[in-house]
Parts: structure tokens; C-alpha cells; sequence
């Protein structure tokens, strides 16, 4: 990678108004999930990942307050942010790139942040079609092609962090999503969080 890490970007260049830095960074979150930038784009700042996951929960717990209540997913989602922060801690310096912690995870997180409205569309249609509906496969395949857009540009930011073929990064952040679910199965094998039994029921509707 010709961009190193942790230098500080251009972003910070100039003094802006709180209501202008939000904006650019939700577009650069936006050209993340498009895999047009990457976390090395980002400043390597504490506060902007604990902002961005801050946003993270609250759309997501929004999210799940407006959709159809599933037992216990309030924990869960706490448990879903832990499990990923602490997960790519561990990922990132198995393959001696600790440095990159904080790029890595605030582009993790803010991508699928800028995606959740899409989440939650997918949700909302696979939640009021019977299974018996005729619109129940379309919603399904949204929802596939969602999760495919998600595992995509993770596998992307992944590429950028740890400079391994796409192959491999997309590997390793099906692995994070497969392992996540296992956390949740363990803690309440009855439930499971909103937006991520979208993702595995998708995949089961389209097979």
C-alpha cells in the first residue's frame, strides 16, 4: 500500500463547523461503503470511533424499537459492538498491524452505519410478508444482495488494513459475521439480534 496509516490526513486541514465535518464524514463513510476510499482515509482518532459507534447503536437501537421486538436484543447489540471491537483488536495484531486499530474500526463501523437505512428497509419487507407471499422472494433477494454489499466492502476495508488478497479478507470478515453469530446463539440461542437475523434468514429464503 502506497498510503501509509496514521498520518494525519487532510481532513483535519482546516477549521469547520461541527455540521459540515458530519457531513463529510458520512459522504466518506458513503465512498467506503463503495469501496471507493478506505480506512486509511480516516484520522486515526479515538473520539471519531467512539462517535461513530455511538451512532451505530443508536440507529440500530431505533431500529430495533420501531421494528417487531425480539427478546433480549438490546443486549445483544451491546454484545455484537464488543465482540467486533474486540475482534479486530485481536485481528489486527495477529497480522502485526495494531497501529491500524482505530482507522479499521471507525471505517467498520461507519460504512454499515451509512447502510443501515437499507438494513432496515430489508428488515421492514421480510417482516410484514407472509412466507406464503408472492413478495416474499424479492424481499429476500434484496436482503441477500444487501448482505452481499456489506460482506464486499468489509472484505475491502479489510484488503486496505492487513494487505492481503481480496479472497482472504473476504474470508475473514464472513468468519467475524459467522463468529458473531455464535456469541449471540450462546447467549440466547432463542434470539437474535434484528438486523442480523436479516442476514441469515436472506440467505437461507434465496438457497
Amino acid at each position: 500500500m502506497l498510503r501509509l496509516y496514521n498520518l494525519s490526513p487532510p481532513f483535519y486541514a482546516r477549521r469547520r463547523s461541527n455540521p459540515t465535518i458530519m457531513r463529510e464524514l458520512l459522504r466518506l463513510f458513503g465512498q467506503i461503503a463503495l469501496s471507493r476510499r478506505g480506512p486509511q482515509d480516516l484520522p486515526a482518532s479515538p473520539l471519531l470511533l467512539a462517535v461513530t459507534v455511538v451512532c451505530y447503536i443508536a440507529v440500530y437501537f431505533g431500529m430495533g424499537t420501531l421494528l417487531p421486538p425480539v427478546d433480549s436484543w438490546r443486549s445483544q447489540l451491546f454484545v455484537e459492538v464488543a465482540f467486533t471491537l474486540v475482534w479486530y483488536a485481536i485481528l489486527l495484531r495477529a497480522f502485526g498491524k495494531p497501529e491500524r486499530y482505530l482507522q479499521t474500526t471507525t471505517a467498520m463501523f461507519g460504512y454499515q452505519l451509512v447502510l443501515a437505512p437499507l438494513w432496515i428497509a430489508a428488515i421492514y419487507l421480510s417482516r410484514n410478508f407472509s412466507d406464503d407471499s408472492p413478495l416474499q422472494f424479492p424481499a429476500a433477494i434484496i436482503g441477500l444482495a444487501i448482505l452481499i454489499w456489506v460482506i464486499r466492502a468489509g472484505g475491502y476495508v479489510l484488503k486496505a488494513a492487513l494487505e492481503l488478497p481480496t479472497a482472504a479478507c473476504v474470508v475473514l470478515f464472513i468468519l467475524q459475521i459467522l463468529a458473531g453469530q455464535l456469541v449471540l446463539i450462546a447467549m440466547s440461542p432463542e434470539d437474535v439480534m434484528p438486523h442480523e437475523t436479516t442476514a441469515g434468514q436472506e440467505a437461507k429464503k434465496a438457497s
